[in-house]
């Protein structure tokens, strides 16, 4: 999708705060009011704007736990990477899947409210399932950088 400078402030300031009012969304990005509602559908139309959420504090929601869990498969077969996704996508403690190259198959991004359920979480709904051989938890200590707005630029 071809972006113009006036989009790309758009999509920056629409990724900083989305609850801003087209007046001064149309201000910030340097265009009429008009021309922001209609870039905006327009980018819904093409799917660039997938949706517009909340992003909660997962400490104060009550998720002490942040885990990065690297995932061997048993198989490297189709049928076997489709039952496994589908799986995954049931699971509301995974809030990313990625598949990735080297010594793993998947990484996930875990969030438990504390090391019980997360220990649950693994030997009931990861190990147990018929496609993993193994897994490798990796324990979050601090989030040094978070950050959801995608490096869009001016130019």
């Amino acid at each position: 999708m071809k972006l113009s400078r006036a989009d790309r402030r758009l999509l920056n300031e629409l990724q900083r705060d989305a609850t801003r009012n087209q007046a001064e969304l149309a201000h910030l990005a340097g265009m009429s009011r008009t021309s922001c509602w209609r870039r905006i559908r327009d980018f819904e139309d093409a799917g660039l704007i997938e949706r517009q959420v909340a992003l909660l504090n997962p400490r104060l929601a009550g998720f002490h736990i942040h885990v990065l869990l690297a995932v061997s498969m048993t198989e490297h077969t189709d049928e076997n990477r489709q039952a496994f996704e589908r799986h995954v996508a049931d699971l509301d403690a995974v809030t990313e899947c990625f598949t990735v190259a080297g010594d793993r198959d998947y990484v996930l991004h875990v969030v438990a409210e504390d090391m019980e359920r997360y220990t649950e979480f693994l030997n009931s709904w990861i190990l147990k399932h018929p496609a993993v051989r193994s897994a490798s938890s990796t324990f979050v200590l601090r989030r040094v950088k978070y950050t959801t707005m995608l490096p869009i630029g001016n130019e």
